[in-house]
Order: structure tokens, then sequence, then C-alpha cells
């Protein structure tokens, strides 16, 4: 590969470069081989059957559909903006993005700040469900709290921002009422409904209904189903494996612990400004055991700045490529807005638990 390919490849992964880098490096300068445990293998075969699945989904044409009525007749802006945060909740902040971004870029009364509702959006609903996004995953298995436990516990974030998400879209009139056109809905393939069946079993096997082995049934049913949905992003299960050598070694050097609540949020919450909510997930769990308060910082970690969270990054991607011209208009917009519901959550964090 060129040097210039190298160089693109590593700022691509930037997050598995850097993991692996500092794996490597500690085990140098301590002399020991990081530890992993049953819990590190239970939450990346989770994490991989989830990504197999949603992919199974996006290649059957399910997520395609979906996006489509949501996106059809009267108060299409609306409807996509809520939809992203329901389906975040359901099938992963970034699959619902991917699929709904382009739709609102084509709708008749488009504007930008859709676009930044719709990453709000997506942050807040992939907040609510232990498998609406990485970190989430990680965490509730991390933990093993219930998920009634943990519902509760993010549900504040989501009721200070759906009523916010009302109040913009109320003000942007002419496009909440716009109608999108009606294009044929796109075709179901016949494993649409396998699909959804392996989705119910992955979700089941996370909220620990059903035993962890089911997933290497499910992984195998998908590929019996669709090769090709094997096909998702192994630099991210690579890098969970990194980041769990990685943090391992950081605790063991330096046998140190954040035991009062309001330090593990702001950490996180400032730490995903920097590197993102997955990897301050990653880092902080080996040093905490309040998972409320790390839960709440990396939920309102993923407001704020474009790298802070998977929802900012994509939708500004899908976003610049269409309008390159007004990328960094977006960008502008997409961090004021951020930082704005950054604050709120921070606020409502310290509100709830008394941190004032």
């Amino acid at each position: 590969m060129p040097r210039r390919g190298w160089l693109q490849a590593v700022l691509r992964e930037w997050m598995l470069a850097g993991s692996v880098a500092g794996w490597l490096l500690t085990s140098l300068v301590l002399r020991r081989w990081p530890r992993y445990d049953a819990g590190d293998a239970g939450v990346l075969l989770a994490l991989g059957a989830l990504m197999v699945v949603t992919r199974g989904l996006e290649r059957q044409g399910l997520t395609a559909w979906l996006a489509h009525r949501l996106q059809t007749g009267r108060h299409a802006g609306l409807r996509l903006v809520f939809g992203t945060l329901v389906l975040s909740a359901l099938l992963t902040n970034d699959v619902t993005l991917l699929a709904l971004v382009p739709l609102a870029l084509r709708l008749p009364a488009f504007t930008e700040e859709r676009v930044v509702l719709m990453a709000l959006a997506a942050n807040v609903g992939s907040a609510l469900t232990p498998f609406g996004n990485p970190q989430n995953l990680f965490l509730y298995w991390r933990y093993g709290v219930s998920a009634a436990a943990f519902l509760r516990t993010v549900a504040p974030l989501a009721w200070l921002a759906l009523p916010l998400l009302a109040l913009a879209l109320w003000t942007d009139r002419a496009g909440s009422k716009a109608q999108a056109a009606e294009p044929d809905a796109p075709a179901l393939k016949g494993g649409a409904l396998a699909f959804a069946g392996l989705l119910g079993l992955t979700v089941a096997v996370v909220l620990h209904l059903l035993p962890l082995p089911v997933l290497g049934a499910v992984v195998l049913l998908a590929a019996v189903l669709d090769l090709g949905s094997l096909r998702v992003d192994v630099g991210l299960l690579a890098t969970f494996a990194a980041f769990f050598g990685l943090t391992d070694q950081l605790r063991y050097a330096l046998q140190a612990t954040i035991a009062h609540p309001q330090h593990v949020f702001l950490g996180a919450a400032l730490l995903s400004q920097v590197i993102g909510n997955v990897p301050a997930a990653l880092l902080l769990a080996d040093f905490t055991a309040d998972w409320h308060a790390l839960v709440w910082g990396v939920s309102v970690g993923g407001f704020g700045t474009l790298v802070a969270s998977l929802a900012n990054v994509i939708a500004y991607r899908v976003y610049a490529r269409s309008r390159p011209r007004r990328a960094r208009a977006l960008a502008l917009k997409m961090q004021l807005a951020g930082a704005g519901m950054w604050v709120l959550g921070a606020g409502l964090y310290f509100a709830v638990h008394g941190g004032w």
C-alpha cells in the first residue's frame, strides 16, 4: 500500500490504531500481557452478533422499507426525526442514520437543522436501550444490570430531549408540514422476516433472557441466510478487544479508582468530547463501580463535538458527501446544538443526583 494509503487507513481507523498502540506500549512497559475474562468475550460476541443481524436487516431491505414508511406523506420531516429516535433504540444509531439521513436530504422543504435534530434524536434514542449503541451494550454487560434499571437510569434524559425536539420542529412549521414524494416502496427480500426473528433472539440474549451460546447459532443462521451479513465493521470489534487489554494494563499500573459519582460523570462526559463516548466508556469502566454515573456521562457526552459520538460522525459524513459546500455550516450548527444539549444534560444529571 502506498505511503498515503497507509496514512489514510490510520486516520480512518484512528480509534483502532490508538488502542492497539496503547496495548503494545503498556505491555512492553509493564512486561505483562493483559488479562481477558469471560465477560470480555461475552461483550465481543454480543456486539458481533448484533452487527451481523443489523447488517442482514439492511441487506434484506427491512431498514429501507421502514425508512420509506417514515418519509412518505405529510409531516415527513417530523416523523423522520422522531422515527430516528425510536429506530435508534431498536436498530442502533448508525444503521438508523445511514438509512434516514439520505431521505431527509430529499425532502421538498429540507433544512440543515433537520439533520442536526436527527443526530440529537439518534443520540437520545440509542442511549435508552442496552443495544442502542456499542457503549451501552458494553456497560450493560460489564455491570450486569437489569434492563428495567438501565432504562430508569437514562429515561430522564429522554424526558428532557423530547419536548425540546418537539419545540424545534414546531418552530420549523414549513418543514414539518412538508409532504414528501411517494416513490415505490422498496421490496423486502425473502429473508427479512427471518432476520427480524434473529434480532429478537439477539436482544433476548443481551437482556439475559437466553443463554450466551444462542448468539453462536444466530451468527451461523445469519450466514446461512445471507453470507453477506458477515461483512461487518471488524475494526470496531478489534478496537473493543484492544481496549479491554489496554484498560486492564492501566488499572494494573495505576491501581486507582474513581469513587465520587460526579467525578465519574464529568470524566466520561468531558473525555467523550475528545475521544468519543465509546472509548470513554471502555477506558473508565475499569476504574469505577458506579455504572449509573458512567452511563449518564457517556450518554450526555455523545452531545457536543462531532467526534463525541458515532451518530454525530455519521450524520455529518452523509450530509457532507451530498452537500460538501455546506459541510462546515452543518458542523457548526451540530456543535452548537450539541453543546447546548451537553449543558442541559449535565445540569439534569446534577439536579437528579443531588450534585447541587
